[in-house]
């Protein structure tokens, strides 16, 4: 049955308007943050679930890491394995972070290197900020790993340029030659 018009104000003005009715004062809930869960140890007593510092893992790397590290890389458009040589000036903590500070020379081309290294996940970002750069590199790259210094990945700056795969360990154990199959890759997980 169809509503005359003259009927159709009243018939609005009877019907709830959801969106213009104000929320009863007491409907309102507070936002409360969840309590912190803790995990009962030998003997009842109880702590937190996290027992890692890395801000104390950021201050043992500083001080204890290698400063020379040699290696290779290699493109992965199969270009020839270069020698690299990293040499690590300063190693500064800083949070959980460790800024780096040094040199790389890969293919017998030097140049300085910063770098940060993640104390509680071991990522690492290498920036070289040489020009030029040995094996084939072009500036604006960096390399980057989720294993530290030992195993990297060199990010390139262009989408045409393939990157590579640097692989270093301290020279302390470099007196053997880093040859054959290469480390394996650790999972994030």
């Amino acid at each position: 049955m169809p509503v005359p018009l003259a009927a159709l104000p009243l018939l609005i003005a009877a019907s709830p308007v959801l969106a213009a009715s104000p929320l009863p004062a007491d409907g309102f809930v507070p936002f409360t943050a969840p309590m912190i869960q803790a995990v009962d140890q030998d003997g009842g007593a109880s702590g937190e679930v996290e027992t890692f510092d890395p801000i104390a893992r950021a201050r043992l790397i500083a001080e204890q890491m290698p400063r020379r590290w040699s290696g290779r890389y290699q493109s992965f458009s199969g270009g020839p394995v270069v020698p690299v040589q990293l040499r690590i000036d300063g190693a500064t903590p800083m949070g959980q972070m460790v800024d780096l500070r040094g040199a790389i020379a890969i293919g017998g081309v030097e140049s300085p290197v910063q770098g940060n290294l993640n104390a509680k996940s071991d990522q690492l970002d290498l920036l070289l900020l040489g020009d030029p750069l040995g094996g084939a590199l072009e500036p604006g790259g960096a390399f980057q790993s989720v294993q530290g210094l030992s195993l990297s990945g060199w990010r390139a700056p262009r989408l045409t340029t393939p990157g590579g795969r640097l692989q270093l360990i301290p020279e302390t154990t470099a007196a053997r030659p880093v040859t054959g199959d290469p480390a394996p890759v650790r999972g994030l997980w």
